[in-house]
């Protein structure tokens, strides 16, 4: 005995399917562009947590390495976080967050990269202590990152949903 079953709808949800595949990539770049604001914003903060001290040259054996200088701080709080520019290739969309083109201060009469104040405090150096901000405000933010776009992607994605309901009426 044959039975039939026959299916009412699938091609209007087809459709639908097809209208979130197209609108996919515009709606990815936007979720990381606004992970990318929150990562940027913690590691805004990030820096105000770094320790610092009055400079002094390192004096073996009883000082070894310094804190950064107040000065070395305030270079890093005013450049500022940055995005860089997205990367798209295939189906992937890519940036970073950080300190890379931050450009140049002066310290101390001299002018130097502002990328190598960040690495020297957030790795250590031979005379620096290392204060790891940079790690301890990713691990932080990570999953408000992750909470943040997931919920622009599935509000986004409801959202035409109800545009092709309104629209087959």
């Amino acid at each position: 005995m044959a039975y039939k079953l026959e299916v009412d709808g699938l091609t209007e949800f087809a459709e639908q399917l097809g209208q979130m595949a197209d609108r996919a990539p515009a709606i990815a770049s936007q979720a990381l562009y606004q992970g990318a604001g929150i990562m940027a914003d913690a590691l805004r903060e990030g820096v105000k947590t770094i320790k610092t001290e009055k400079f002094h040259y390192a004096v073996f054996p009883e000082v070894t390495n310094r804190l950064p200088t107040p000065e070395e701080k305030a270079i890093i709080e005013a450049a500022a976080a940055g995005i860089a520019k997205f990367k798209k290739s295939g189906g992937e969309i890519d940036t970073s967050v950080g300190f890379r083109n931050a450009g140049y201060a002066e310290l101390k009469g001299k002018m130097v990269p502002i990328p190598k104040i960040v690495n020297a405090i957030n790795s250590g150096t031979s005379f620096m202590k290392k204060q790891p901000f940079v790690r301890k405000s990713a691990n932080t933010a990570t999953p408000k990152v992750l909470a943040a776009m997931q919920k622009y992607i599935e509000a986004e994605f409801e959202a035409i949903g109800k545009e092709y309901k309104a629209s087959m009426k």
